[in-house]
């Protein structure tokens, strides 16, 4: 993670912000952490679709692979 002093994140802000890394920059006063600037997330819609082509599917996903039958697990009365 990047620190610098405030006075030099004045004189540079535009720049850095268009370069700013995802775990952003620690501003100082004297030495002292004051402010961190890290990037806004991006939404989760972009996530979708992106793995397409990278995963293998093995098997049915929606089974435990146990054979079950709810007629016969009902309590003898």
């Amino acid at each position: 993670m990047t620190r610098m002093k405030a006075s030099q994140f004045k004189e540079q802000c535009l720049g850095l912000l268009d370069r700013l890394q995802a775990e952003g920059i620690v501003i100082t006063k004297r030495g002292r952490p004051v402010a961190k600037v890290i990037p806004i997330a991006s939404s989760s819609a972009s996530l979708i679709g992106s793995m397409q082509g990278r995963i293998r599917i093995k098997g049915d996903i929606l089974s435990t692979g146990i054979a079950w039958d709810a007629s016969s697990s009902r309590p003898d009365a």
